[in-house]
């Protein structure tokens, strides 16, 4: 689909992105924040799960920390077939489909349990992606997803963005738009997921200044992990003065104490059941015996219960 509202994103050009990057030598040094986040993704414990699927995939991120325990069989989808072709081994039998997050190829209830890490961000309809992976869960299956969220890399944006208003009188991304906290509840809940549970966490990076964060993000964070940006407004180029005023302002306003400056990834982790009639629900409204008010002696209320 072309550019618009609707489509931020060159879904084409992510696809290209995505392959250079799965054939580039040493993946691994390039790889370690999706390890990292796809090790916390996996790392979820209950029942067996028969039947999985991983969205996004990538080089299977989460597929390698995932046992016989937790998965009987996976599949993993993703855009571009060349990371589906490098992916790391898995004691878990899998099949790999090529095929985008926001048209999964799957009938209704199928999973028992679908996973995604780090993908999710760059589909041009993230409701739809929901609706999507919620129609192919079974009822009582889960999702369990993590997605970059708004504040990754704040302190690059806004120092790129300063100067570009002081240098040239206006502003263009240079860093993919993230979505909110406070929005993916929300879309979660109208997807029709229940139980729901949404965290944050941040990862930092340290670098001598930011001509050395941004070097790093495009050597590895970007290239290497298929993260370039691909929105259709993104501008090509930064002029010099506009560059080395941002590493000043960057230095100024985020460096450590020791002349190094911190490069922030922020990771929301979303947990998300399809309804069943055996789940757990809510008390009907009035039928609380405790109020809110009473919280503050909450104390003697647990003392007077064990009397």
């Amino acid at each position: 689909s072309g550019s618009g509202a609707l489509s931020p994103f060159d879904r084409r050009l992510k696809r290209k992105q995505k392959n250079w990057a799965a054939l580039q030598a040493e993946p691994a040094k390039c790889d370690y924040l999706r390890e990292e986040v796809g090790g916390r993704a996996g790392a979820a414990r209950g029942p067996t799960f028969p039947l999985a699927l991983d969205v996004g995939s990538g080089r299977g991120y989460i597929a390698q920390h995932l046992t016989k325990e937790t998965v009987e069989k996976l599949i993993q989808v993703d855009i571009a077939e060349n990371a589906l072709k490098n992916a790391v081994e898995s004691e878990i039998p899998t099949i790999s489909v090529v095929a985008d997050e926001e048209f999964l190829p799957f009938k209704e209830d199928t999973f028992d349990l679908v996973v995604s890490s780090l993908s999710l961000h760059w589909v041009n309809d993230l409701p739809r992606a929901f609706r999507e992976i919620h129609q192919v869960l079974k009822p009582d299956g889960v999702f369990i997803g993590a997605m970059f969220g708004g504040d990754t890399l704040y302190e690059l944006r806004c120092s790129l963005q300063l100067a570009e208003l002081e240098r040239e009188g206006g502003f263009s991304p240079h860093v993919s738009p993230f979505t909110a906290v406070s929005d993916l509840g929300h879309l979660l809940s109208r997807a029709g997921f229940n139980t729901l549970t949404v965290d944050t966490d941040e990862i930092q990076v340290n670098y001598p200044g930011m001509f050395e964060v941004m070097e790093d993000l495009q050597g590895k964070y970007i290239l290497c992990m298929g993260e370039s940006n691909c929105s259709w407004n993104r501008k090509p180029l930064l002029h010099r003065e506009t560059m080395l005023a941002a590493a000043a302002i960057y230095r100024e306003m985020y460096g450590n104490s020791d002349g190094s400056v911190p490069a922030t990834f922020q990771i929301y982790y979303v947990i998300g059941w399809k309804f069943h009639e055996s789940q757990a629900r809510p008390a009907q409204r009035g039928s609380a015996t405790v109020s809110f008010a009473d919280l503050a002696k909450i104390d003697g209320l647990l003392s007077r219960g064990k009397k």
